[in-house]
């Protein structure tokens, strides 16, 4: 009976036959929970490979991205843990932790004992690593022998199929070419000479001749140097068939994965990247970020780019004002002193790095501009006014205050408003802002009365219309109004008098008095009567006294008597030297009808 057949064999020097077994759930973690690795003390030196970590993310993934929880361990992508620098086991040994995350996200850890090889050991050659949950060694390879699977054996199976182990080569390779990536066999050259062809991406199909395989050894070979930044992997497909007899496999499938070798230096996005700070920023406030990309792989180290900043111009007031986020680019302030009226802008100098910073660098600028903050409060330039202001004169300027302001013109933190807090709790003064943004100019609003408020004493405050940055003093001007007199007409109270009188009221009949005072106290002034208007010429006004008498007898049905009244102004005259002033009333005569009366014979 033919002997079954094993799907894939891979051959290590000694070829160890794989066992097939369908695939179970997979769970995603490191092969053990701690390993142990054993060094001669004369290799624990910078670069040193101690030995490997092994994670299984569950999805295909060859590498993964690792964090060493101590500094002197670096851990590659492939699981690699070599020395940072040189270290020294004072206690013989020494044990951190190395976590790797999954595709859920979740963390994974594994514990790292790292112990010295005392004299007793040194006879041997190579440094061992101990598995402690499983403990089978890695052996070394020097040969890879892929066989074509058969449907009810292989190394791994899926629900889709059978899994072949891909054929990794590093990218940029120098050869010499063509080299020799892995030999294509079937199990039936046992019984017959086969002959091996390929098809697929860098076989007949673009980049054609990429890949060649010798016909009757199976040898597969890459016949020039790989760039994984234009090609991560290759599907190819393998064909076994015989030479002189009628047998053939089924074609089998092969992928060829590119490994990043770090041959890219990363490249900032832009140059040079442009963000405002507000002086006031806290310590730790980010305000900008800087990217940079690298063609090389994400996953590993040789694309991971790691920024810094080398330098800060101008130094001052102190050369660490900003700090960057060494993953995100993220620029963050780092220290009190930001004063834009002293330097407003800066000039930045940043490195971007691969291989998580020991890598290629290239350097980019960020263009840092502060922004105003309203850390200065307006001032006046005078804090004391003295004003006079003539009565009764509404909308006329009062004061103009001017003020400066440190902070930058035509900011919301240099423009100004100002406010009234004492000394208008009648409401006659307002004040507003003037054209120039630096002055507030004060206007009467209601008619100043010498008689009644002869002088005022105004509180004024000036702001910013940003709130102020902490504690600022406001600034306050005092205005002293003085109100200054007016020589102001008599004042006929009341403004209208109304009599009631007969028509054929007797001529030279006293009517009424009618009189005016002057609102002018402050001084004493002599009034003399005058009549205004008498349309009828009814009237007579005794000009000291102000009495009003009948001058003629008066007709109600006269057209100059309306509804049954008779309108007259009297005139009220001051004797004021410099500016007379008139003040008028108004007489209404509401007159009563006195018709003559007829006898019947």
């Amino acid at each position: 009976m033919e002997t079954v057949r094993l799907g894939v064999i891979i051959f290590l020097c000694k070829v160890f036959v794989c066992g097939f077994a369908e695939e179970s759930s997979c769970s995603p973690g490191f092969e053990s929970e701690l390993l142990v690795f054993k060094v001669h003390r004369d290799n624990l030196h910078q670069g040193k490979r101690l030995g490997r970590v092994i994670f299984n993310a569950c999805d295909g993934r060859t590498r993964t991205i690792f964090q060493s929880a101590d500094e002197e361990f670096d851990v590659n992508t492939d699981g690699t843990v070599t020395l940072k620098r040189q270290v020294t086991l004072h206690e013989g040994h020494k044990v951190f932790s190395v976590d790797a995350w999954d595709s859920s996200g979740k963390k994974h850890t594994v514990s790292v004992r790292v112990e010295r090889v005392h004299h007793h050991h040194e006879d041997h050659q190579m440094d061992t690593v101990v598995n402690i949950s499983s403990p089978q060694m890695e052996s070394p390879s020097d040969d890879l022998v892929l066989m074509f699977p058969k449907s009810s054996m292989g190394i791994k199976r899926t629900k889709r199929g059978w899994v072949i182990p891909p054929v990794n080569v590093p990218e940029d390779n120098r050869g010499p070419f063509p080299e020799k990536l892995v030999q294509i066999k079937s199990d039936y050259s046992k019984e017959a000479q086969m002959q091996y062809t390929i098809t697929g991406e860098g076989a007949d199909l673009e980049p054609k001749g990429t890949f060649t395989i010798e016909r009757l050894s199976g040898n597969l070979f890459v016949t020039r140097p790989l760039d994984r930044e234009k090609k991560a992997s290759y599907r190819l497909v393998a064909h076994a068939t015989g030479v002189d007899v009628d047998i053939k496999e089924n074609p089998m499938e092969i992928i060829v994965n590119v490994l990043d070798q770090n041959d890219n230096k990363p490249v900032f996005t832009q140059n040079p990247f442009n963000g405002n700070v507000p002086e006031a920023s806290e310590i730790g406030h980010e305000f900008m970020t800087v990217t940079a990309t690298d063609a090389d792989d994400p996953l590993t180290n040789n694309g991971i780019v790691s920024y810094s900043i080398v330098k800060q111009d101008p130094e001052l007031p102190k050369p660490n004002l900003f700090t960057i986020n060494s993953v995100t680019g993220g620029i963050r302030v780092n220290a009190l002193g930001l004063d834009r009226e002293a330097v407003s802008r800066y000039t930045v100098l940043i490195t971007a790095t691969d291989l998580d910073g020991r890598g290629y660098a290239t350097t980019g600028t960020a263009v840092i501009t502060v922004t105003d903050s309203n850390d200065n409060a307006p001032q006046f330039e005078q804090t004391s006014h003295t004003v006079s202001v003539p009565e009764n004169k509404v909308g006329a300027e009062v004061a103009r205050l001017t003020v400066t302001d440190g902070d930058e013109p035509g900011s919301p933190a240099w423009t100004t408003k100002y406010k009234i807090i004492a000394g208008d709790k009648s409401g006659f003064f307002s004040v507003s802002t003037g054209p120039s943004q630096l002055e507030g100019i004060i206007t009467a609003v209601k008619p100043l009365d010498f008689e009644k408020n002869k002088q005022f004493i105004l509180s004024v405050i000036v702001e910013n219309d940003d709130p102020f940055v902490g504690s600022l003093a406001t600034s306050t001007a005092t205005v002293t109004v003085n109100v200054e007199d007016v020589n102001e007409p008599p004042e006929f109270n009341p403004k209208e008098k109304i009599i009631n009188k007969r028509e054929d009221s007797p001529v030279d009949s006293e009517l009424v008095t009618y009189k005016a005072t002057d609102p002018d106290t402050a001084k004493s002034r002599k009034i003399t009567y005058k009549i205004g208007s008498d349309p009828a010429g009814w009237l007579s006004v005794n000009p000291d006294t102000g009495v009003i008498k009948a001058k003629s007898l008066m007709d109600r049905e006269s057209p100059l008597v309306k509804d049954g009244k008779y309108r007259a102004i009297i005139l009220a005259l001051d004797n004021d030297a410099d500016a007379p002033a008139t003040g008028t009333g108004t007489l209404i005569i509401e007159l009563e009808d006195s018709s003559n009366t007829f006898c019947l014979q």
